[in-house]
């Protein structure tokens, strides 16, 4: 294979860079292949977090090309009985992680289409059996750079298991009623301070809201709630003065609600994950 043809390998993980486990598993794929490139998702996961993990495998991969393996490693369960797989995706990519929930976005939103359990008896680095505790480096990313080198086919990963058998996170649907918009804080952003929620642009458009309305949004957590507010829905931060509330479309073209400069996440304490609800509705 040559190497422009070899498949792209995209890491994220909670290991930071504080220590040597992100470069130790570069070091081992590139023992596979000095030839495969590697690029780096983040490896700023908040420690033992397989929702975000989950999140950020959504957001970024599919502006990957088609064929990326994309390598995910948050895994409080190593060295017990989870499995460790590889996913093919309906849109031509490939994860190799846990099966622990960090799959949960991509099957809802991508699909996934095949999935196998790493065979551990194949598929490990040699001479690291008596460690069970970095499956970051012995099992997915080498497992990972033998599929993208070609060491390994599709079939020789391990063997298949069906799709819905793979471990998901609880993820409410967003849904319109009697024109109100619910769903869930879906993730944070860490820098700025942005709530993303799960509410589509589209489902936005069905209710009859748009840019320059004024919109009600209230955000609680197990029915306490932390945000009760009316503000506009901008196209962009800077259409409301610094410190001022919006609510935006994302990247991802999802409903998002914030503060112009300011962090609405440090401000409100917002957080994210199945019991952050969200309502949202026209209140001009």
């Amino acid at each position: 294979m040559k190497a422009h043809d070899k498949p792209i390998l995209v890491f994220q993980t909670d290991f930071t860079y504080a220590e040597g486990a992100v470069s130790s598993m570069y070091g081992v794929v590139k023992r596979v292949d000095r030839e495969l490139e590697i690029f780096d998702g983040t490896h700023q996961i908040p420690r033992y977090d397989v929702w975000s993990a989950s999140y950020r495998l959504y957001q970024s991969m599919p502006f990957w090309p088609e064929g990326t393996i994309y390598v995910s490693v948050v895994d409080p369960g190593v060295g017990t009985s989870r499995r460790a797989c590889v996913a093919r995706t309906a849109d031509g990519h490939v994860v190799v992680t846990p099966d622990n929930g960090a799959l949960t976005h991509v099957a809802r939103h991508i699909g996934i289409t095949e999935v196998r359990e790493i065979d551990e008896s194949v598929n490990r680095y040699p001479d690291t059996r008596g460690t069970s505790v970095f499956a970051g480096r012995d099992v997915f990313g080498y497992t990972a750079a033998r599929l993208a080198s070609g060491t390994i086919g599709w079939e020789e990963v391990g063997p298949s298991y069906p799709v819905d058998q793979i471990v998901m996170l609880p993820l409410a649907q967003p849904a319109l009623e009697d024109g109100v918009l619910t769903g869930i804080i879906d993730i944070v952003d860490p820098n700025f301070g942005n709530a993303w929620t799960n509410i589509p642009l589209s489902l936005l458009a069905e209710a009859g809201m748009g840019y320059g309305d004024l919109v009600h949004v209230s955000i609680s957590h197990d029915d306490v709630q932390v945000l009760d507010a009316t503000m506009p829905l901008c196209r962009a931060f800077g259409d409301v003065e610094p410190g001022e509330l919006l609510a935006y479309t994302n990247e991802l073209m999802n409903v998002s609600v914030t503060m112009n400069q300011q962090s609405l996440v440090e401000r409100y304490g917002v957080g994210f994950g199945a019991g952050w609800a969200v309502r949202l509705s026209c209140a001009s």
